[in-house]
């Protein structure tokens, strides 16, 4: 349920009303919009009479919540929510663009591929220091070395860093590093993993099951809000059908779905919807396009060397051709890329 406030509502009036929701047994999520507050009422408490709060001072309307995930929605957040990253805000009129490789594989790897997708306009930097792969005797990344590797790649070039984390024990560890903490799909219904990251107040990328509806991603981020962690970020990646051509299919309708039922940003992660880099560019273009505040590409400095993912990786000379085309792309949709962060002065 959520309550509308009036206009011209006073805090004392939004006060009694939240001191009335709580009497109840319930907690509350408030938004101030541009033009009212809203007051979404949250938990399991006693049976809520509308009428009760229908007639308080201050209170335009009170309105049932139809669908399961509730701080997620936009009934209770009429406006985007804005994530700031290191002075962009994801999820504005700024186009973000996180670039890496899929694995952090060495200090030299990841320090040239930083400066190399910083060159070319990116506005992040991902890679992977713990990997979750389909066999164990494949490469599991480098650990907490790989996090000191990726924290020397942001110290030169000023790129934030985007990297997952796989275990709830793991979350202080990967947040001393990590701008933003990575919820890759194959834990999107890790409950204890969502409770921790929701649990520090970091930013969060979370991205959608390969087998998983747009209400279970919500009902997913729905964990992480609860604890009023509200930097979250979403991600399409694609979903597993009955095409094999490409490694997984690219649900484009859920960017528009995602940005009319939520507030939360969307990332559009092409390299793992198609598996192939020759299709990359033609999908992230798609995503800008149907309205996603940004793009995360895996970007491997020789990806025929990679130890994962190398053929879906671009070369940083296809990754810089691309970020010239998105640069031409965000006017048209009513936004522009975000500027490249400076990077960190060096004292000696």
């Amino acid at each position: 349920m959520i309550i509308v406030m009036s206009a011209n509502a006073n805090a004392r009036e939004i006060s009694e009303v939240i001191a009335r929701i709580r009497a109840m047994g319930y907690d509350v999520h408030l938004s101030h919009g541009k033009e009212r507050t809203i007051i979404g009422v949250i938990g399991r408490g006693t049976p809520i009479d509308r009428d009760q709060l229908i007639v308080m001072s201050g209170v335009h309307q009170v309105m049932p919540v139809t669908h399961p995930y509730k701080i997620a929605s936009r009934e209770f957040h009429p406006d985007d929510t804005h994530v700031p990253l290191n002075g962009i805000e994801v999820g504005g009129q700024h186009l973000a663009i996180i670039a890496g490789p899929c694995s952090v594989e060495s200090r030299e790897q990841i320090i040239d591929t930083a400066h190399a997708v910083k060159e070319a306009g990116a506005t992040a930097l991902r890679g992977g220091a713990f990997k979750p792969r389909t066999s164990p005797y494949s490469f599991q990344g480098l650990g907490e070395e790989g996090l000191r590797y990726l924290a020397e790649a942001r110290e030169a070039t000023g790129l934030p860093i985007v990297t997952e984390v796989m275990d709830p024990a793991l979350v202080p560890l990967v947040c001393e590093y990590a701008d933003v903490l990575q919820i890759g799909a194959r834990n999107m219904q890790n409950y204890a993993l969502l409770h921790a990251v929701g649990e520090s107040q970091h930013p969060v990328l979370l991205k959608r099951g390969m087998s998983n509806t747009i209400e279970e991603l919500l009902m997913a981020a729905e964990y992480i809000l609860s604890h009023g962690n509200m930097r979250v970020m979403l991600c399409e990646r694609g979903i597993r059908t009955f095409e094999t051509y490409t490694r997984n299919t690219f649900d484009l309708n859920a960017i528009p779905v995602l940005k009319h039922i939520s507030h939360l940003p969307v990332i559009a992660d092409p390299s793992h919807a198609v598996g192939k880099w020759e299709y990359v560019e033609s999908v992230a273009m798609g995503a800008v396009a149907a309205g996603a505040d940004g793009v995360i590409l895996e970007v491997h400095l020789q990806p025929e060397l990679a130890q994962s993912d190398g053929q879906q990786s671009l070369k940083p000379e296809r990754f810089a051709a691309l970020v010239t085309k998105l640069r031409q792309l965000a006017p048209i949709v009513g936004r522009e890329v975000a500027p490249s962060p400076q990077a960190v002065p060096q004292h000696g």
